[in-house]
This record gives C-alpha cells, structure tokens and sequence, in this order.
C-alpha cells in the first residue's frame, strides 16, 4: 500500500499538473465541474475508499463501474498473486483468453465471437469500424449525450466528460468524420425513423448505450429498443449495443437479456476486467468472421488479452455466473438507496428526479423527469455540485459530475446505506 503522507490534496494536484496535463489522466478527476481539489487515493477494501491521509469515504464509483464485487476482493487478488508469479504478460496466446471468452459466451447468447481489446474505447472504435467494413456503409446513428468512448466519430455531441465541461466541438475533428456521425435524442424513436428515411441506404450502424450512463442513469422508454431492434432489421443495419457500462453489471446477459433485445455487436469493458484495463467486442460469427485474421478488417491490440486482465476478468465474471441471486442483491439495495434519497429530499424540501435501474442510479436536480440529453441538461448543475462536497465532507464519494451514473457494489451494506440517507437529509 501507499504510504500515508501528510502533504495537502491541493499541493499533490499542483505537483501533478507539472508533468500530467491538468494534472490528471482522465478530465472528470480533475473536478473541473464541481470546484475544489480531488482526492488522491492510497488504498480500498469492500466499498471503502481510503486517502492518502488516511480518511475513509463509502464509494459509490467503484471505480467507474468494474469493482462490482467491492475493491480488493480475496479471489480476485488471490489469482492475480498466482498469475503474477508466472508472468505479467506474453504477447502471444494463453489458456486465460479462451477461458474468459468462454465464460463471456455462457452469459451472452447473442455473442458468438469475441475480440478482447484494453479499453472501452477501442472496444467501440473497433466494432463501429466492423460495421462499416461488413456493410459497405460508412454513416451511423449515435444518441445525443451518449458517449462510446474518445475515438474520433463519437465525440460529436457526446456526454460523460464533454457534458460536464460544456464542450461542444472537440479540435482535431475532421469535418469529414464529424459529418458521417448522425446523432438523434435518446428515447425518441420518430427521430431515428427519421434520419434513417433521409439517409436511406448510407448508414452503416446504430449504435446507443442500451441504458445510458454518461449523462446519468437514463433507462429506455417502453418499447424504445424493440424498436430500434427492428428499424435495424428493415434497412440491413447492424445494431450496436454498447454495454461498457451496463454489460454483466444490470443483468449476466446485459441489457440484452433484461430487455430481450439482441444485438448484432455488443461492446464490454469496466466489469469484463474485474478492475484492470480490459475491453471487448463480439457477437454474431456472420459478422464477427470479417476481423482479421478472418477477415479484412483489421484490427490488433499488443497487450490484448493480458493474462493479469483477464485472470481479473474471469474471476470477477465467475462469481457473477456461479451466483445469480447477486442481481437481486443489488436491485434491493438499489431501490432501497434510490427511496431512501427520494423520502430525504422530500424531507428538505429539495426537488430532484432520481433515475435507477439495477445497481445504477443517479440524481439529477430537476423539477421534470429526466428522460434523455435536454432534460440531463437541464438540471441544477450549482445545487449538484454543493451537495457533492456536501456528502463528500460526511465521507461519502460520488461522481465528481451530474453527468455521471452512480456505481453500487455487492460490498454495500445497509449501515452504508442509512449512512448515505441520513447525510442527505442534512444537506441544505
């Protein structure tokens, strides 16, 4: 672990900023939205943070999403200590690849072949590129706020960190990428049968967070994806559900097997890795077979694969599989978080609209239901930003973002809980 250190918060983050660009190596840590400076941490277990002072915060990032079974659990670091006696890494195939794709396969049906990749990013990136490769088309459909990672054609009108800095043209952009990149508002189905009439036979794929997560928790409308399901069957589209955030974590089989939608490609990251940097794309073999070395779509990943990553990942996705009944362990303590803020709020006097499915949830400010990017939008950023160090104060971490989903874990328990209620009935 860390050694405990006594040097401020603010003078580590001035000590970052003279190597790392902002001092930080993804923009939201930098709590450019909400003020102050960020917390440099030393240690974790369960769902406790720990600083580099030695004060402890309940997380409800869980880093982003993948400590879904809490930090620093027993099996995980067990066969990680195994693995890292053997190697950290080879370059070349190993047993753990197939085992975790394996093991990826039994929980998604609709997955018939999968490429490990490191991030997210890649992971997206690379099945938009196999969409297009498979069809021949070049265009597609994204959501408003929805974001699929840095690659180039996502980062028009994209949430997550764009949204929390308000930026709405990123430099480095060509004008060809942005213009092959169609974007309509989430949970508004005319919209798509719209831009799918006007650009008839030119888009490639549509591609959408089942249940978005990057502009807080926003579920779909009744029927939304059923639809969208079957605008992509009439016009030969392939259908791109990015789970990154939602895959293994709402369900085993992702949103897919809540909704019953299947997906042509799916993309996974955060629980897929069990905590280390892991990423991935599969689905149907018709068009899985045209990666390369199948195909001539190309794409290849040096550390792809990496047995530490995928040790982590078929560990954590293990327990999940082995136990089902942890779903349901989470919905509780989702629900029983998301009431229990709706009666304190109540309690205030403090209108806000609190979105959860699973353990997901968010709480946006807002005096209308928040149902997609302009309703997101729309909410107080000001009173989310007080009662972000408000809570943070108490020892309660949040996303330093109103854009942001909230990530519960299996470690929570009810004192954690009662501790997050009673601390938001003292906000004000």
């Amino acid at each position: 672990m860390m050694p405990l250190t006594s040097t401020s918060h603010r003078a580590l983050m001035e000590r970052s900023m003279k190597s790392i660009p902002g001092g930080v190596n993804s923009p939201v840590r930098a709590f450019g939205s909400v003020g102050g400076d960020p917390i440099f941490f030393a240690s974790a277990q369960g769902a406790t943070l720990v600083d580099v002072h030695g004060k402890e915060y309940i997380d409800l990032i869980n880093s982003w999403g993948p400590m879904i079974l809490g930090h620093n659990h027993t099996d995980v670091i067990d066969a990680l200590r195994e693995q890292l006696d053997r190697a950290v890494s080879f370059g070349a195939p190993t047993v753990q690849e197939i085992e975790l794709a394996e093991l990826v396969r039994a929980m998604v049906p609709s997955v018939d072949l999968i490429r490990m990749v490191s991030s997210g990013t890649e992971a997206c990136m690379s099945a938009l590129r196999l969409a297009r490769g498979y069809t021949g088309k070049n265009k597609f459909i994204k959501m408003e706020g929805h974001y699929h990672g840095h690659a180039d054609p996502f980062l028009v009108k994209a949430g997550s960190g764009l949204a929390t800095f308000g930026i709405q043209h990123v430099p480095g952009i060509t004008e060809g990428t942005a213009q092959d990149t169609l974007v309509c508002p989430f949970n508004d189905i005319s919209a798509v049968e719209n831009m799918c009439d006007k650009h008839q036979g030119e888009i490639a794929a549509i591609i959408l967070e089942p249940v978005a997560g990057n502009m807080g928790c926003i579920p779909p409308a009744a029927g939304y994806l059923q639809a969208i399901r079957q605008i992509c069957d009439d016009q030969d589209i392939v259908l791109i559900f990015d789970e990154v955030m939602t895959g293994f974590r709402l369900a085993a089989g992702g949103v897919q097997e809540l909704a019953s939608v299947t997906a042509d490609l799916v993309t996974f990251g955060k629980v897929i890795g069990g905590g280390l940097p892991v990423g991935a794309f599969g689905g149907k073999r018709e068009i899985m077979s045209h990666i390369a070395p199948l195909g001539q779509v190309y794409q290849a990943g040096t550390l792809s694969g990496n047995p530490l990553a995928m040790t982590a990942g078929h560990v954590t996705l293990s327990h999940l599989h082995e136990h089902p009944e942890y779903y349901a362990r989470l919905e509780h303590t989702g629900k029983r978080l998301a009431e229990g803020l709706q009666q304190a709020f109540d309690h205030i006097g403090i209108t806000v609209a609190i979105n959860q499915l699973g353990s997901m949830i968010s709480v946006h400010f807002s005096e209308v239901p928040v149902t997609d990017f302009s309703s997101a939008s729309g909410s107080d950023i000001s009173t989310f930003n007080r009662y972000f160090h408000h809570m943070l104060e108490h020892g309660i971490y949040l996303p330093p973002s109103a854009y942001e989903s909230w990530f519960l874990s299996l470690s929570l328990t009810d004192e954690h809980i009662d501790h997050i209620i009673h601390t938001t009935k003292k906000f004000s």
